[in-house]
């Protein structure tokens, strides 16, 4: 029996080096595409696959499912329905600004609509496909063996079309991610040969040229002029996207607000279910109806609550609470000539294309030149037949060994006299002599040419700026598919000119929260709490009397702030809903306290280490479930309180009986952290604090009996911060909590 050989190695080294080669696959072979072609290599590998196929643009379509088994059989070993999803996209109008694919059939909608079955649609590239792949032949690019190395695939495309900054790209790797948003062709091309002419171009020049991004949908790019010198400057930022529309006015004075263009990548039926959702549930009050009367264009009717409702205001709410308004996200990251990740300024992502236009075009110049000094070779000694006619042919007819005869006899090599052997007999006419010598003449002349070109940097600089031209003139802004969509406006919007709270119906809620954290809202104040019913085992914790409009900020032992929007918490129904469905509450996580939102008020927060700092309200709103860390927790350690910061000094007690007693204004304020030290402790924990006015004294509550500790009684406790203090008062209670 053959004996295996077990190699033992160490598991993190092994699943270091595993993971890192997994993570250069996905960088290099699926998520990023390539700064010099635009294209990741799926869809390198269907272009080329396409172009095989002879699918041009003037040929007829072939099926889908044709193409997609050549390229999962031949390039792409991975599963059909990845790589035909790739296809769809590339032919998808609204997904790409420039299509690669021109298909025919069910290529699905703007509604998210899925494609049809590859067995029932058809396909061929486009004219743009056409520019990226020309010349392909001409050894313009380098070839790579293929998966099984049973054929060759291009590593990058020829690519005279700027494939990157016009169709863009997104994709998610191993670490990094990249998202191009797409851009106007001929914008792209007056900067690239304002480059030419000026290699030294700066971001604000070439932002002169491009304006922006251009997306498929259209939609308003509102975004200053220096955010996006900036975003293109760093190659990271992002754009504000908007829906247009406009206003169309109606009888009576009435009016509807008419969209016409969504923004990019937003599904059309998801975007009316989300309005159509929240108008039912009370959050648009300035929107009346919603209905899609959309054909082949899009338009979307917004109708108002009544006519005295400025449509500007109504849009400004709609903007702000669902996806007619989006953020595009801007990371210049893309695979440079070495295959290396990078995020790019937009000089460089325009020097790379350049680079490799000028690449492309030495390599098909030389590629030339070496097809020419073939012919002239053939060309030169066919000629020699014509000089010699009686000569060779007495050759050919007398002589074994013809061919080494013309060799030495006229010094010719073996291509020369195997082209000689060759010629037909009919071919030896004068008329045929004379085109002989006129392709010579010709490709002598187109080889000095050449030679000129390649010897002269001016000279690849004005044939590359043609061919730029060329693009631009193909797909100028006069054409329907080269017309600009976004509109582009420089301005800033001011976030806080409209509160959110304008669009949400102001009404009076009593929010109860039970000590097993269950949530609910009555309708109305004037509600009998006394009346509320918990589930068993379960009781009030507390009762908040709030607007629809107020947040709610939620103090826990893990030192985490939440936030809650009253219109958010559930009816008054049954027991209402677990607090952990809207906030992502620890497994072991308590809530301490619970507290409406006020920006103008601060609070106390600290551990039973003794530890703690004031924070402003402003600073511990949360915009996730997930809540925002204010007072961070060290091991064995956990928040105890938050209180309002109402007085002008503080009692401290611990759980040794001990208490201390300082001014306020001893504590700093910070953002977030572990804070001072309030008191400190040799053998417990800080148990519990109270805030008060020294004028008023300190009370607490004890059972029924209420107890107050006025100011020239309290001077036995008062020390500075962070002392050790001394043995409580009596009167306060045994738990050692102020109102116990």
């Amino acid at each position: 029996m053959k004996q295996e050989k077990i190699e033992v190695s160490n598991f993190k080294d092994v699943l270091s080096e595993k993971y890192l080669a997994y993570a250069l696959s996905t960088i290099t072979s699926r998520s990023l595409p390539d700064v010099r072609d635009g294209l990741k290599p799926v869809h390198r590998r269907l272009l080329w696959a396409m172009h095989l196929l002879k699918l041009d643009p003037d040929s007829n379509f072939k099926k889908c499912a044709r193409v997609v088994g050549d390229v999962i059989g031949k390039y792409h070993p991975h599963g059909d329905v990845a790589v035909y999803d790739a296809m769809v996209r590339l032919a998808q109008e609204f997904s790409v600004r420039y299509p690669l694919v021109d298909g025919q059939g069910n290529f699905g909608s703007i509604d998210g609509d899925n494609a049809a079955a590859m067995r029932y649609t058809e396909a061929r590239l486009t004219e743009v496909a056409s520019f990226m792949i020309q010349d392909i032949g001409d050894n313009t690019v380098d070839f790579r063996p293929t998966y099984d190395n049973q054929d060759e695939e291009p590593v990058v495309l020829p690519a005279y079309f700027p494939n990157l900054l016009a169709n863009g790209s997104e994709g998610i790797a191993v670490g990094m991610a990249t998202s191009i948003p797409p851009h106007n062709v001929e914008e792209i091309c007056d900067a690239l040969l304002h480059i030419l002419k000026k290699p030294s171009a700066t971001t604000v020049e070439l932002v002169a040229f491009i304006q922006g991004p251009d997306f498929p949908t259209g939609g308003t790019i509102i975004e200053s002029k220096e955010s996006i010198i900036n975003s293109y400057e760093t190659g990271r930022g992002s754009f504000r996207l908007r829906a247009k529309w406009n206003q169309e006015e109606l009888s009576h004075n009435q009016y509807q607000v008419i969209i016409t263009e969504i923004p990019y990548q937003v599904q059309k039926s998801r975007l009316l279910e989300k309005i159509a959702e929240q108008l039912e549930n009370k959050k648009l009050a300035l929107v009346g109806n919603i209905r899609d009367e959309s054909a082949e264009n899009i338009r979307i009717v917004i109708e108002p609550k009544n006519r005295n409702v400025d449509p500007e205001i109504l849009m400004e709410s709609l903007f702000r609470s669902c996806d007619l308004e989006i953020k595009y996200s801007l990371n210049l990251n893309a695979l440079d000539k070495s295959g290396m990740p990078r995020v790019m300024p937009l000089a460089d992502v325009l020097n790379a294309f350049l680079e490799h236009r000028k690449e492309v075009l030495v390599r098909k110049s030389n590629y030339r030149l070496d097809k020419i000094a073939t012919r002239l070779e053939i060309l030169g000694g066919l000629l020699v037949v014509y000089l010699n006619l009686d000569e060779v042919i007495r050759i050919i007819r007398e002589e074994d060994e013809p061919a080494e005869v013309m060799m030495k006899k006229f010094k010719l090599n073996k291509n020369q006299v195997e082209a000689i052997l060759n010629t037909r007999l009919r071919s030896l006419r004068k008329l045929e002599e004379m085109e002989i010598r006129r392709e010579n003449h010709e490709l002598l002349k187109e080889k000095s040419e050449l030679e000129t070109l390649l010897a002269d940097e001016k000279l690849i600089k004005k044939e590359i700026a043609a061919g730029i031209k060329t693009i631009r003139d193909t797909f100028s802004k006069k054409t329907k598919l080269g017309k600009r969509r976004s509109e582009i406006i420089n301005k800033s919007i001011l976030t806080n000119v409209i509160s959110i709270d304008a669009f949400i119906e102001k009404e009076p809620v009593t929010i109860a929260l039970s000590e097993l954290g269950w949530i609910r809202a009555f309708k109305g104040h004037a509600v009998d709490t006394t009346q509320i019913k918990y589930k068993e085992g379960d009781n009030e914790k507390f009762i908040i009397k709030a607007q629809t409009t107020d947040k709610i900020l939620i103090f826990t032992t893990n030192g985490k702030f939440y936030t809650i929007v009253a219109d958010k918490i559930p009816g008054g129904k049954g027991f209402g809903d677990p607090i952990r469905l809207i906030v992502e509450l620890g497994e072991n996580e308590e809530i301490l306290s619970a507290e409406l939102f006020d920006e103008t008020v601060k609070f106390l927060v600290a551990s039973n280490k003794g530890k703690g700092f004031v924070v402003q309200a402003a600073d511990v709103m949360a915009q996730t479930k997930q809540g925002k860390q204010i007072l961070n927790i060290g091991v064995n350690e956990k928040a105890i309180k938050m209180q309002k910061v109402t007085g002008t000094h503080i009692a401290c007690l611990g759980d040794n009986r001990s208490m201390l007693v300082f001014k306020m204004i001893e504590i700093p304020t910070m953002k977030r952290g572990q804070g001072v030290a309030l008191q400190k402790f040799k053998d417990g924990n800080l148990s519990d604090f109270q805030i008060f006015n020294l004028e008023e004294g300190l009370k607490w509550a004890n059972g029924n009996k209420n107890f107050t500790l006025q100011q020239k009684d309290l001077t036995p406790w008062m020390a500075l911060r962070a002392a050790k203090g001394k043995t409580a008062p009596q009167g306060l209670p045994r738990n050692n909590k102020f109102n116990g």
